[in-house]
C-alpha cells in the first residue's frame, strides 16, 4: 500500500469497521485470556507442574518479550509488506497462533511424562513470539484507522464489547465446557442458574486433560476465522508517509524517553493489566478452594461478563459526565469495591447471592478501566507524531504490548509464587488454611492496593480532549503543506 495515497484519516467509521477490527481483539482475547486465565491452574493441577516451576515458565517468557516485543515493533515500522502495512502480519502469523496455542493444553505430559516440563516451557515461549507478530501490528492497526477522537471512542466501545464476548466465552463457558467433556469424577450439580444440574466431572484431575485441549482446540478455530475477518475487513488509512526517515529500533529508546504520556500511560497499563490478570489466575483456585463451590463459575462469571458487553455502551456517556480521569478514577472504585464483596463471601460461602454481587462490580470495574485505556493509545501515537515528525504506532504498540504482556506475567506469576510460599498443593482436595490465605491476598488484597496505586499514576496524564484536537489538526496541516 502507498502510504502517500490520499486517505481521509479523520473517516467517520462504519459498523463494519468497527466490528471487524474488533473480532481481532475477540480472537486475542480467546488466545491469551485462556492463558492468563487457566493455564497455571491447568499446569499445577492438570499437568502436574509445581506452581512455582509453572509461575518461574510465566517469568523467563516474559523477560524473552522485554527484548523480542521491542524487536518486533521497529521490524513492523520499517517494513512495507505487500497489501498493507499492518494487515498482513494477522494474515501471516495467524495461522501458526491458533496451532501453537492449541499445544499449550495438548496432554503431552500423560504421553511424555518425562518432558512435560520442557514442553509446557517450549510451547508457552513459541505462542508468546508469534503472538507478538499478532498483537503488535493489530494495536498499531488501532491508529490507523482515523484520527477521529471521537470516532476512536466509538471504535474502543465496539471492540472491548467483542473483546468481552470473547471474556465470556473465556471465564464462564470454557470452564463449563472442559468439565462437560471430562469423563472423570462426574455428578450432577447445581451450577447456580436457575435451578439447572449439570452432569459435570472434575477438570483439576489429570485425567481430564485430553478435555481441556479439545475444548481449546475448537476455540482456537474460532479465533482463527475472526482474525482472518478483521484482515479482510479493515482498511488502513493513517500511515507513516513513505520520506518518513528510516525506524531503528533505538528509536524505541528515544521516543520512551521524550513521550512522559507513553510513559505514564505505559505504567498505568503494567499495574492495570497486574491486577486484571492478578484476578483471572486466581480465580479458579479461589472459587476452587476458598468458595468450594467450582460448579458456579459459569454462573457467576455469566453475571459478570454482563458489564463488558452490555454496558460498554454507556462508556462514552459516562466519560462526558465525570471526564476522561474521572473515569478511571469511578470505575478503579467500582473494583475495589466488588473485591471487598467477594472477600465478605468467604465469611459465608454458600451465599451465592454475594459472588454474584462481588464478581459483577468487580468486572464492570475491571473492564471498564482496563478497557478504556486502549483509546488513549492512538492520542499518545499522534503526540509522538506531533513532537518528533516520525509515526512510530508499531514502536509504541510494542511498548504497550511489552507493559500488557509484563502485566499478564505477573498477574501469573506472583499467584503462583504465593501459592508456592504458602504452601498451596494441586494434588490435594482440601488447602491449609495458610494456603487459602495466600489466594485470598492474590484474589482480593493485593489487586485492591493496585487499584489504588493505578489511579494515582493515572492523575498524571498530561493529554486533554482539546490537546489530543489540536495535534492531530497540526498533524493534518503539515501533511497538507508539503
Amino acid at each position: 500500500m502507498d502510504a502517500n495515497v490520499k486517505n481521509d484519516e479523520f473517516a467517520k467509521l462504519s459498523l463494519m469497521d468497527r466490528v471487524a477490527y474488533g473480532l481481532g481483539d475477540f480472537a486475542q482475547n480467546l488466545v491469551f485470556g485462556t492463558v492468563g486465565g487457566f493455564l497455571l491452574f491447568y499446569l499445577s493441577t492438570v499437568n502436574g507442574i509445581s506452581a512455582a516451576t509453572g509461575a518461574t515458565i510465566f517469568l523467563i517468557v516474559r523477560l524473552v518479550n522485554v527484548v523480542w516485543d521491542p524487536w518486533v515493533g521497529a521490524t513492523v515500522d520499517r517494513r512495507d509488506p505487500k497489501g498493507g502495512k499492518y494487515l498482513p502480519y494477522i494474515r501471516n502469523f495467524g495461522i501458526p497462533l491458533v496451532i501453537l496455542a492449541a499445544m499449550l493444553f495438548l496432554p503431552f505430559g500423560q504421553w511424555f511424562p518425562a518432558i512435560k516440563l520442557p514442553f509446557a516451557f517450549l510451547s508457552y515461549l513459541a505462542t508468546a513470539m508469534i503472538y507478538s507478530f499478532v498483537n503488535i501490528p493489530y494495536g498499531a492497526l488501532n491508529a490507523s484507522l482515523t484520527r477521529d477522537n471521537e470516532e476512536i471512542a466509538k471504535l474502543t466501545t465496539v471492540r472491548m464489547t467483542l473483546a468481552n464476548v470473547a471474556n465470556l466465552m473465556v471465564y464462564t463457558l470454557f470452564p463449563l465446557f472442559v468439565q462437560l467433556a471430562t469423563s472423570v469424577g462426574r455428578e450432577s450439580k447445581d451450577i447456580g442458574m436457575f435451578g439447572i444440574h449439570l452432569n459435570l466431572g472434575n477438570y483439576a484431575s489429570p485425567q481430564s486433560a485430553g478435555a481441556w485441549f479439545k475444548v481449546y482446540a475448537v476455540y482456537m478455530v474460532i479465533g482463527f476465522i475472526a482474525l482472518m475477518i478483521t484482515y479482510s475487513k479493515t482498511k488502513e488509512r493513517v500511515l507513516p508517509e513513505k520520506s518518513q526517515e528510516q525506524v531503528k529500533y533505538s528509536d524505541l529508546f528515544a521516543e520512551f524517553k521524550r513521550n512522559k504520556p507513553l510513559q505514564i500511560l505505559g505504567l498505568f497499563f503494567l499495574v492495570g493489566f497486574t491486577f486484571n490478570f492478578f484476578g483471572s489466575t486466581a480465580w479458579p483456585f479461589f472459587l476452587q478452594y476458598n468458595i468450594g463451590h467450582s460448579e458456579w463459575n459459569g454462573s457467576i462469571s455469566l453475571i459478570g461478563s454482563i458489564p463488558g458487553i452490555f454496558l460498554v455502551a454507556l462508556w462514552p456517556l459516562i466519560r462526558s459526565k465525570v471526564g476522561k480521569k474521572g473515569f478511571f478514577y469511578l470505575f478503579l472504585a467500582m473494583f475495589s469495591a466488588g473485591s471487598l464483596v467477594l472477600w465478605i463471601w468467604t465469611k459465608t460461602p454458600d451465599t451465592i447471592a454475594l459472588g454474584y454481587v462481588g464478581r459483577f462490580l468487580q468486572q464492570w470495574g475491571l473492564t471498564s478501566a482496563t478497557g478504556f485505556m486502549w483509546s488513549l493509545v492512538p492520542e499518545v501515537v499522534s503526540y509522538g507524531e506531533y513532537t518528533s515528525k516520525k509515526r512510530v504506532a508499531g514502536i509504541i504498540n510494542a511498548i504497550m504490548g511489552l507493559f500488557f504482556k509484563l502485566g499478564l506475567a505477573l498477574g501469573g506469576i506472583i499467584p503462583g509464587y504465593i501459592n508456592a510460599a504458602t504452601g498451596f498443593d494441586g494434588t490435594k482436595k482440601v488447602q491449609s488454611a495458610t494456603a487459602l490465605m495466600g489466594v485470598q491476598w492474590s484474589m482480593v488484597w493485593l489487586p485492591i492496593i493496585m487499584a489504588i496505586v493505578a489511579g494515582i499514576i493515572i492523575a498524571k496524564y498530561p493529554l486533554t480532549d482539546d490537546k489530543v484536537a489540536e495535534m492531530n489538526h497540526e498533524i493534518e496541516n503539515r501533511r497538507n503543506n508539503k
